[in-house]
């Protein structure tokens, strides 16, 4: 018959297991802690993967750099755009974080394939950001003022130019995978307006951080996701990577193909004797008749260059009363 515990052993049993488990719990709260770790709402599941939403972040990757050259070009100061986040919100909980005065244009993506529903989103510029850019547009330094103000009709009309253009500027990115004629339909500065989309609808915000000399703030794109997904429906699989194995006998035979076709091409070869440095007195005095010693002993050979690359060395002679170089080492191997 087994041992019967005592009190005494069983509290100390108990004790072993609770100071167990609390050495458990606080290791899972270091891992937390280390870790980044995120709510997920199983009441609204993520409608878009992680492959997605990389295309996205691709497609405003090319757009910011495309932006920031547009942006310094126009008002002749540094301008830096990259993006900063993305992610799926209701449409209700961006509106209702806008400031009640603010930049924002709906753009419709002008999409012709007849597959692809009409897409309609926001483009919301922050008030800093639009405020500087009017400030230099303006004759201004690109400084912002704080002000809490709505936007003037002489601010708007000028600050739709810009809009118009940047609107243009997504086509490009997005030509890779769909083609687009984006165009601004409607300007708004007054965020509780814009009621296009259900205050319940999911929507994917590409959130911009613009840099714009010593102001920075962020634009963002406030897109549906429903109509997201149907224009991701045509992307096929350009978002998945596949690992193709080559051939090696194609490979060869397609290397053999692109030399023939490229073989009668003409190339600057050029031989060079030595080089030296002078000093710029040297070479404003320097007369008929003058020796200009090189640094390479007179018994060494010359290095041959095709293009800007070394490619072969040699002895220098004559041949046929003519200059020429017998080509001693060879540092490309032209059969790889």
């Amino acid at each position: 018959m087994a041992d019967v515990l005592s009190q005494s052993q069983i509290d100390a049993l108990l004790n072993s297991f609770s100071s167990e488990g609390t050495k458990a719990f606080e290791e899972i709260e270091e891992q937390a802690k280390e870790q980044k770790v995120k709510n997920y709402d199983f009441k609204m599941p993520k409608k878009f993967t992680k492959e997605q939403l990389k295309v996205i972040d691709g497609i405003f990757e090319n757009y910011s750099r495309v932006l920031s050259s547009y942006l310094t070009g126009l008002m002749r100061i540094f301008c830096k755009v990259e993006v900063l986040q993305i992610e799926e919100q209701l449409y209700y909980e961006f509106n209702n974080a806008l400031p009640d005065y603010v930049m924002m244009s709906m753009v419709n993506m002008g999409i012709t394939d007849d597959d692809v529903m009409e897409t309609n989103s926001i483009m919301q510029v922050s008030n800093q950001i639009a405020f500087t850019m009017m400030d230099r547009l303006m004759g201004g330094e690109g400084a912002y003022y704080e002000q809490n103000r709505d936007f003037t009709e002489i601010e708007v009309g000028l600050f739709t130019t810009v809009l118009n253009k940047m609107t243009a500027l997504l086509k490009e990115p997005w030509g890779t995978y769909i083609d687009i004629n984006p165009v601004i339909t409607t300007i708004e500065t007054n965020a509780r307006v814009m009621q296009s989309i259900s205050p319940d609808e999911v929507v994917i915000l590409v959130v911009l951080e613009m840099e714009i000399k010593d102001v920075k703030n962020t634009m963002t794109f406030c897109i549906p996701a429903m109509n997201l997904e149907s224009i991701m429906s045509k992307f096929g699989d350009r978002w998945s990577r596949t690992t193709k194995k080559l051939d090696p006998k194609r490979e060869k035979e397609r290397r053999v193909s692109l030399l023939e076709a490229i073989k009668d091409s003409d190339l600057r070869i050029s031989a060079v004797l030595g080089k030296t440095k002078l000093d710029l007195y040297d070479v404003l005095t320097m007369q008929v008749n003058d020796i200009i010693p090189l640094n390479v002993p007179i018994d060494s050979n010359i290095t041959i260059n095709i293009g800007d690359n070394l490619w072969f060395d040699g002895k220098l002679g004559t041949k046929n009363s003519k200059k020429a170089v017998k080509i001693d080492n060879i540092y490309k191997d032209l059969g790889k």
